[in-house]
């Protein structure tokens, strides 16, 4: 074991069931992460650390630097009131960059969800919020890191069918068109999305149901994907095969809405992010944006050019 400079130090230990097919998986998983850990050697791309493995009684162990709540868990003990927007800005590009660092390196997460972004340090302040008569929590520090690199797919090797956790599904891989890294663009806005709102953008178990709601939020699918796709038990007469009147209609028609009509503001940071979230979530994965290209979206100037902001400030200081 690795130990630091006063020789005791909290680790987290990834302990994988004694049978052959979690085995299998974990030496992957280990795979992936010294991957990572030899194209990351500063520890500057937001991706967990693996520490060591080792095999125990026929356990294999990963350890890992110990890190905090997930995304999720904070969210969830805040009662889902959602995060700020620049906390989101910050969480948000992140994100972006770990995944990008991971395309970049030929790998595909596809199991992007707020559960697998966990924050480094979750101390928090409160906050009372007048509006709803309540303290709410509001994280210090929203330093990620991104966890979970078991199903991580590297470009040459077999993609399964079904991957993602359901609410984070892409529609090429409901369609089963075939995914690579467009896949993990798709979840990172419905994560967003959740961020922003403090619920899941599709909270549905029903692959037809989450094609619907998606054409609630986002249009109709593309003509070009129904086609291709060998899923014609979805779709009838080149539309989905839906509906609206049914009680699993009516969910729907009652859950979804377009996507702009979520904007919670109209500061320019919001459209802003907006228009992110929807380039994310486009249908077609080779129109959808690229995480390089989502990195320099003018969301998040404000992160890479610190110093606009600060000659506003500067113009306002009364000592001069």
């Amino acid at each position: 074991m690795h130990h630091s400079k006063s020789g005791r130090r909290q680790i987290a230990l990834k302990i994988i069931k004694n049978l052959e097919k979690y085995r299998e998986a974990a030496k992957l998983e280990i795979n992936v992460l010294e991957k990572i850990s030899e194209k990351d050697s500063h520890n500057k791309q937001h991706c967990v650390k693996m520490l060591d493995w080792f095999n125990y009684y026929g356990h294999v162990c990963i350890s890992f630097e110990l890190l905090s709540l997930s995304t999720f868990d904070f969210l969830k003990a805040n009662n889902f009131l959602p995060y700020p927007i620049i906390q989101i800005r910050h969480m948000a590009h992140q994100i972006c960059h770990a995944v990008s660092f991971l395309h970049d390196n030929k790998l595909t997460h596809t199991d992007l969800k707020p559960e697998n972004i966990l924050f480094v340090n979750s101390d928090y302040s409160l906050i009372y919020n007048a509006e709803k008569k309540c303290n709410e929590r509001r994280m210090n520090d929203t330093t990620v890191q991104l966890v979970d690199f078991g199903s991580a797919t590297f470009d040459h090797e077999h993609h399964s069918a079904v991957i993602s956790t359901r609410h984070y599904r892409a529609p090429e891989v409901i369609l089963e068109l075939g995914w690579s890294h467009p896949c993990d663009v798709w979840s990172i806005g419905c994560i967003l999305f959740e961020y922003y709102e403090g619920f899941t953008l599709f909270q549905t178990h029903d692959n037809k149901e989450h094609l619907a709601m998606m054409e609630r939020i986002q249009g109709p699918i593309p003509q070009r994907m129904i086609q291709r796709s060998r899923k014609n038990k979805y779709f009838h007469r080149g539309r989905l095969d839906w509906n609206e009147c049914s009680k699993a209609g009516r969910y729907v028609k009652a859950k979804c809405k377009p996507l702009r009509k979520h904007l919670l503001s109209h500061g320019t940071e919001h459209h802003q992010f907006f228009d992110l979230l929807e380039r994310m979530l486009e249908y077609e994965p080779s129109k959808r944006i690229s995480l390089s290209s989502a990195l320099r979206h003018p969301f998040f100037l404000p992160l890479v050019q610190p110093g606009r902001s600060q000659v506003w400030r500067n113009s306002c200081d009364m000592s001069r």
